[in-house]
């Protein structure tokens, strides 16, 4: 019989090996990162000063995500020890502080260890210090800003402006793919004046095009436009259809949002007073009479009760001996092609209107000429964000085929000037444009930060850098968008080129890169690289869709909110315009400043809790 003392023994001595296990493992693991920073001595010496110590901690974070480390995660937590889970930030600091616990527990005394290259401390000061330089100090009650995308009205508007500061804007988002440099400049002031107004400080940041692959121009519809009233089920007429009579020669505006609007002759239109009523032959032939209901400044409001296809030309008449009148040029309805899952769809170099019914393949041009000679038979496509995609199955030098695979089995409607995205293909392309370099003018001179798009590869970032040294924009801040593969898998070589200057951040533009890895890998990816920067303490934006049916709609969804809620691990979440988007800035401040009290990073905060526990 094995007796107690036997025993506690025995387990001893097992705990005694399993530690100097630990131990060597430890040790393994430190010889990796002094031999990572070997291999990478070059790369990192390129590196800005004051980030080296942030790209040795990126290489050594690269060197142990290189390895399975479950099961020693599993070994150090079972003697209480940290599991490496968090040390993003300060991963030989983090090892050398376990190990000296391991070794304390062997040998009864605790030895410190040796200096790292950046203790957690340290780390987390950085990552503050580069937050604030890029994208402005943090608000009061939070440490995760809001950057909010302008809309074109906010030109003309700072109202508009001055209330997206009141309710929370850190920073201002220029898309340069929208709008001019005359209305750039126009925000920019306005920002800076609202700013000031508030005493705060609200950075600009411009975001380039980039060589945004679209879908080719489609041939326009008939001019005409569908009046319609609003029946119940029963078929009766709950609301009259209403259109808005305006001077073709000098048109005002409606004076409700939304009202279909009918140019006609000014001095025709300046006869007619209420209670007259408007004959004519719709499209279809069909009778059907407008009853003017009201007037307002620059027209006539009119109703009818059955629907109507009004187009350019068709003739209006009043009972009487008053000549009638033509109803003047209307614009062309938008058209598209419909797709269904096994459709050949062909891609061209010509970019003319495209035709939407063909007796052969529907064709659409597509607007980056490159696509033709980098395409390859195998390779995936998608169009509109992912909603359509394909197999490519031929290319030739003008025309790529595609097999539909992804589309609605009644039909996918494509229409012009829709996102292409290739997942699969090498494009050997530059992400700065002719007018990227162009706009890059206007930014250095009225922006703080620029935004990259599409970029690829550490070459683009490096023929930034030059062109913003040309125009002395080192005040300029750099933020590298990662919205492709490429852009994902060469995370680690970007930020090492990213950090040879100074002001450098990262956007994870999850809209792209969701249609590019897959909609089921995004939320792994972008954690990833949310990690993948906490290694090199540079900032992160937490960007597309973010509260995006309460900024369009006014009321959020369920999902959205926790989508949100998420973003607080980033240093920044980005906001899309729309008509609520400053109720959508209200709701994404509360969001932020309670979460920001719970958590930091992956580290949950044990604040004290107040809704179990009585506050008398």
């Amino acid at each position: 019989m094995t007796s107690t003392r036997d025993a506690g023994s025995s387990t001893r001595d097992e705990t005694q090996v399993e530690l100097v296990r630990l131990l060597e493992r430890l040790d393994e693991l430190l010889e990796r990162l002094a031999d990572v920073e070997s291999r990478w001595a070059d790369r990192i010496g390129e590196v800005a000063a004051g980030y080296r110590v942030s790209a040795v901690n990126l290489a050594h974070y690269w060197a142990i995500r290189g390895l399975d480390l479950r099961d020693l995660q599993n070994r150090l937590a079972a003697f209480g020890l940290s599991s490496l889970g968090r040390s993003e930030a300060h991963v030989e600091a983090t090892l050398r502080l376990v190990r000296a616990a391991v070794l304390a527990m062997l040998e009864d005394i605790w030895c410190p260890p040796q200096p790292s290259v950046v203790s957690a401390r340290r780390s987390r000061e950085l990552l503050e210090q580069r937050t604030a330089g890029l994208l402005g100090p943090a608000p009061a009650d939070r440490d995760t800003r809001i950057m909010v995308t302008l809309p074109s009205e906010a030109a003309g508007d700072p109202d508009l402006v001055r209330r997206l500061v009141q309710r929370g804007m850190d920073v201002a988002r220029i898309n340069c793919a929208h709008d001019d440099p005359q209305a750039w400049r126009a925000m920019a002031a306005h920002v800076r004046a609202a700013a000031e107004e508030a005493s705060r400080i609200c950075p600009i940041a411009m975001d380039l095009g980039g060589p945004k692959l679209r879908t080719g121009p489609i041939e326009p519809g008939p001019r005409v436009v569908k009046l319609r009233p609003r029946r119940d089920d029963l078929g009766r007429v709950l609301v009259s259809a209403r259109a808005w009579l305006t001077a073709a020669e000098e048109p005002a505006g409606p004076p409700e949002p939304g009202m279909t609007a009918l140019p006609m002759p000014g001095e025709w239109l300046s006869g007619r007073r209420t209670g007259e009523v408007l004959a004519f032959h719709d499209a279809r032939g069909a009778k059907r009479s407008l009853t003017i209901t009201d007037t307002a400044d620059g027209g006539l409001v009119g109703s009818l009760v059955q629907t109507a296809y009004v187009e350019t030309g068709t003739v209006l008449w009043v009972d009487g001996p008053i000549e009638p009148a033509e109803v003047g040029p209307l614009p062309e309805r938008e058209q598209a092609l419909v797709v269904r899952p096994g459709d050949l769809l062909r891609l061209t170099r010509d970019c003319s209107p495209a035709p939407v019914e063909t007796d052969g393949p529907q064709r659409i041009g597509c607007t980056l000429p490159e696509v033709f000679s980098c395409a390859r038979v195998g390779e995936s496509i998608f169009f509109d964000d992912g909603k359509i995609g394909g197999q490519i199955v031929a290319v030739h030098p003008d025309t790529i085929d595609v097999r539909i695979r992804r589309a609605a089995a009644s039909g996918a409607k494509l229409r012009a000037a829709k996102g292409i995205n290739l997942p699969d293909t090498a494009l050997s392309i530059s992400a700065l444009t002719d007018k990227d370099v162009a706009d890059l003018d206007t930014v250095v001179e009225i922006a703080d930060v620029v935004q990259m798009s599409f970029v690829q590869d550490p070459a683009d970032v490096a023929h930034l850098h030059e062109l913003l040294a040309d125009r002395r924009g080192d005040h300029v801040g750099v933020v590298l968008k990662v919205e492709t593969r490429r852009a994902f898998e060469r995370l680690p070589q970007l930020l090492m080129t990213a950090m040879r200057r100074p002001g450098v951040g990262v956007m994870i533009a999850r809209g792209d890169l969701a249609v590019e890895v897959g909609y089921q890998r995004l939320a792994e990816l972008q954690e990833e690289i949310l990690w993948l920067c906490e290694a090199a303490h540079l900032p992160v934006i937490w960007a597309t869709q973010v509260l995006e049916q309460l900024s369009k709609s006014g009321l959020p969804s369920r999902a959205e909110i926790s989508d949100a809620a998420m973003g607080e691990r980033a240093e920044c979440v980005m906001l899309n315009k729309g008509p609520h988007i400053d109720d959508a800035v209200s709701v994404l401040d509360d969001i932020l400043g309670r979460m920001g009290e719970h958590h930091y990073k992956k580290n949950a905060l044990l604040r004290q809790l107040r809704s179990w526990y009585p506050t008398d």
